[in-house]
């Protein structure tokens, strides 16, 4: 078991974490519909990644009765 052989102040406990803080997204538009999306990403919305449609959209896929 860990036993610390000094006390650790609080001044060098604080600056250990100081890189331990959660950095803000980074969202972009979307060029095809404007919504935002995470860089390097499909958009969420419409399934356009980098002006090309990569995943097509539920309403748009034609099922036939009897595949489903």
């Amino acid at each position: 078991m860990a036993v610390q052989q000094n006390k650790v102040s609080k001044s060098r406990r604080n600056n250990r974490r100081a890189h331990d803080a959660l950095v803000a997204a980074n969202p972009n538009e979307c060029a095809n519909c404007g919504e935002l999306k995470r860089p390097h990403h499909v958009c969420a919305a419409c399934g356009h990644y980098d002006d090309r449609e990569v995943v097509a959209q539920a309403d748009d896929i034609d099922l036939d009765e009897d595949a489903a």
